[in-house]
């Protein structure tokens, strides 16, 4: 379910600057990176990508989903970790990206693992926004 304008609680704001090859920076600052395209894609791959920028947004954001599933469920997430993998390849209309999501956490069972995770994947809201839009595995 979107929310409306008036649900919204804070607004990133990030300009990018030549695109893949350039520079994208955050109007407070807070981010300021080069971004070139990958070697694997014939960049120099000198900054970040857009590609890791992505991942490490939805590894934060379903880190965040995780804590707040651990909290309902009374599930001990004390040093877990959470690695989103997005990759990027040709598909039938120019380029698309795929994502992998994985958890290790350290506490828990692993059938206990796969419940959390499974339930983050619903709440996170990373996850809600690509629903439906590209392939995202819960590994």
């Amino acid at each position: 379910m979107s929310i409306q304008q008036t649900d919204v609680l804070y607004t990133a704001v990030a300009t990018a600057e030549n695109g893949r090859d350039g520079r994208v920076a955050t109007d407070d600052g807070k981010l300021d990176v080069v971004v070139n395209p990958p070697k694997e894609m014939g960049g120099s791959g000198a900054g970040t990508n857009p590609e890791q920028l992505f991942a490490a947004g939805y590894s934060a954001c379903f880190q965040g989903a995780l804590g707040v599933v651990a909290r309902q469920e009374n599930a001990d997430i004390t040093g877990s970790t959470v690695t989103a993998k997005v990759g990027i390849g040709r598909n039938e209309d120019g380029f698309g990206i795929i994502v992998e999501i994985s958890a290790d956490i350290p506490n828990v069972d692993a059938r206990t693992a796969k419940g959390l995770v499974a339930k983050a994947h619903q709440v996170c809201p990373y996850s809600k926004a690509t629903r439906g839009n590209i392939s995202v595995t819960l590994v």
